[in-house]
């Protein structure tokens, strides 16, 4: 896919939390937002920012030029160019879509498709994170908080960290996720990859892909949708985060998993390093 006008394409900077270039980083929504990017054929560059100045406080942010009809700039010394800083993947693909500078990767869709782009991108960012979440913060507290504070000096970090522990175990016990346990929660996470996994089985073997290496989505379409940014993101998050053991151990059971990612590494990201298989 090429972007959808290109004479409209702003520098792009995305900010990732981690400094890491040419990797790829823990987060799915990065992971997520930089498919969503080269899928189109926009180019971008990386570096770690900061939540502080993240327009949410959310990982990842973006800075480009601004397009749209009512600039908000953001004013940077000893430049005259209008800026702006989104945040959220979902609302940043939004945005550059609304600016011509992303194709409409939905636009095709019939209301059917639709809905269940809709739905597999709901399974992930609304169950599967949280499952995640618990792992990485829960079960491998220590692992996860000196890799996502690593700019913080140790030890201040040491009580950073338990606020942030502190933070996410109260909102994943509200949330749902906490009050189950470790073992359903293992369930949870299984079910979850063996109905995407046979999902893909299904797409694959229909795709025009499926007797060579080029990318093959989860819907069966030719093209990508929303979804597949998604779904690429948590794969490759999972595959990549040292802090999610037992989930990296559930999705190596999945060829078919692998295989959709490892297409999608091979054709968008070859200048990435990838993950051992």
């Amino acid at each position: 896919m090429v972007a959808h006008n290109a004479c409209t394409q702003p520098d792009i900077i995305i900010f990732r939390g981690w400094e890491d270039p040419g990797k790829y980083v823990w987060s799915p929504y990065v992971t997520k937002l930089e498919a969503r990017l080269r899928f189109a054929g926009v180019k971008y560059t990386t570096e770690a920012g900061s939540l502080k100045m993240a327009p949410k406080g959310k990982i990842p942010y973006i800075e480009c030029h601004d397009l749209s009809s009512v600039p908000t700039p953001v004013v940077h010394e000893g430049s005259t160019e209008s800026k702006v800083l989104l945040s959220d993947s979902a609302l940043i693909a939004k945005t550059l879509t609304e600016w011509n500078v992303l194709p409409d990767l939905n636009g095709a869709l019939d209301p059917s498709k639709r809905s269940h782009d809709m739905g597999l991108i709901a399974l992930l960012e609304n169950k599967l994170y949280f499952y995640h979440s618990w792992e990485r913060w829960i079960q491998n507290y220590y692992t996860m908080r000196d890799n996502v504070l690593w700019p913080i000096p140790y030890p201040i970090r040491v009580v950073v960290g338990l606020m942030v522990y502190r933070k996410n175990n109260a909102m994943l016990h509200a949330q749902g996720t906490g009050r189950f346990t470790a073992e359903e929660i293992n369930n949870f996470r299984r079910e979850i990859w063996e109905r995407v996994s046979a999902l893909l089985a299904v797409s694959r073997s229909s795709s025009k892909s499926s007797g060579n290496e080029k990318p093959f989505w989860a819907l069966g379409g030719e093209q990508p949708t929303e979804a597949d940014t998604c779904l690429f993101g948590f794969i490759v998050s999972t595959l990549i985060c040292t802090a999610g053991p037992d989930s990296q151990k559930e999705i190596r059971k999945f060829p078919t998993l692998l295989d959709y990612a490892e297409r999608i590494h091979n054709h968008y990201f070859p200048d990435y390093e990838k993950w051992v298989v």
